[in-house]
């Protein structure tokens, strides 16, 4: 165990290296130059190269990147060019709203997908399954932002159980707080619950008709426990994979839903810095967000270990 560990964990900080070399570079090649952005209409070669050398912008690209890992290696993301506050202390007030409305996503995903899908597998073929996969068909078909003003004018307009925009933290008042996130939550989890429905239902119905499950019917074991302790744990490979890869997009994609609700998170964050060429904060951004997809999917790769001891012991080998 110790072993596939620590081979997943140094695959992971190798891909973190690579990632902050392409993050590096993919912002420098963005066009426009951040220097007279900053300078605004009024400019003197003078004033931009105070600023050009304020932010080290005329140094070497190789000065420039060392410099770069340097200071991120101990926390520091740089200085926002459009507030003039540290990066990462943007980042810290931003990333537990993401977070939170990322979890809460997953948390209707996982209970709404598995169950969903666990069902339209056990009752193949009757007016279950059909209601599963038309629902699961409408999360998928149904946009975002369509879904978002819908909800807006429905329970927060119309019926005021919601509110519509703004944050509360969970710590100052959390019933306030649930009551701004729940529309957000179940917009962005709506497709994901779609996906993982489907893919439950998929996996379920291998595992039903494998020759293990007939073998537990046949020693006497009751419905609940070959549905539960042996389908749906052997289906949960599936499931897990599914959920890792979208945890990732639901933590980097949530900007049209942080727009729609007004939510203080990355997306915001990340349209500012992209409007304002704020190259400090959108490379924090970046590389937290692929930081937390590599360790989200290091995570992943810990359950499976977990889910099927046979993926541990082939790993390390």
């Amino acid at each position: 165990m110790t072993t596939y560990l620590l081979r997943r964990l140094r695959q992971s900080l190798l891909t973190l290296f690579l990632v902050s070399i392409v993050v590096f570079a993919g912002i420098r090649a963005l066009p426009g130059d951040p220097a007279l952005a900053l300078a605004g209409e009024e400019r003197s070669p003078e004033a931009l190269a105070a600023i050009r050398a304020s932010y080290g912008l005329d140094d070497n690209v190789l000065i420039q990147y060392g410099r770069f890992i340097g200071h991120a290696l101990t926390g520091d993301l740089g200085t926002s060019s459009r507030t003039g506050l540290p990066v990462a202390d943007a980042i810290t007030e931003a990333l537990p709203v993401t977070l939170e409305l990322a979890a809460l996503s997953l948390l209707l995903a996982v209970v709404v997908g598995v169950g969903a899908g666990v069902v339209a597998a056990v009752r193949r073929g009757r007016p279950e399954e059909w209601l599963a996969n038309a629902i699961a068909l409408l999360g998928l078909s149904v946009p975002t932002f369509w879904l978002g003003i819908v909800l807006v004018l429905t329970f927060a307009i119309a019926v005021p159980v919601f509110a519509a925009s703004g944050y509360v933290p969970f710590g100052t008042d959390p019933l306030d707080n649930l009551r701004r996130m729940v529309l957000p939550a179940v917009v962005l989890g709506s497709g994901l619950a779609a996906v993982v429905m489907r893919q439950t239902r998929a996996a379920m119905l291998d595992s039903l008709s494998a020759d293990y499950i007939r073998t537990a019917r046949a020693k006497g074991l009751s419905r609940r426990a070959v549905i539960g302790r042996h389908a749906l744990r052997n289906s949960l490979v599936t499931v897990v994979t599914v959920l890792g890869l979208q945890l990732g997009h639901l933590i980097s994609g949530a900007v049209v839903t942080e727009q729609i609700f007004v939510l203080p998170g990355f997306g915001k964050l990340t349209i500012d810095a992209v409007f304002t060429r704020d190259y400090a904060t959108l490379q924090g951004v970046v590389l937290c967000t692929s930081a937390a997809y590599i360790l989200i999917n290091l995570l992943v790769d810990v359950l499976y270990s977990v889910i099927d001891p046979r993926i541990r012991l082939g790993g390390a080998r």
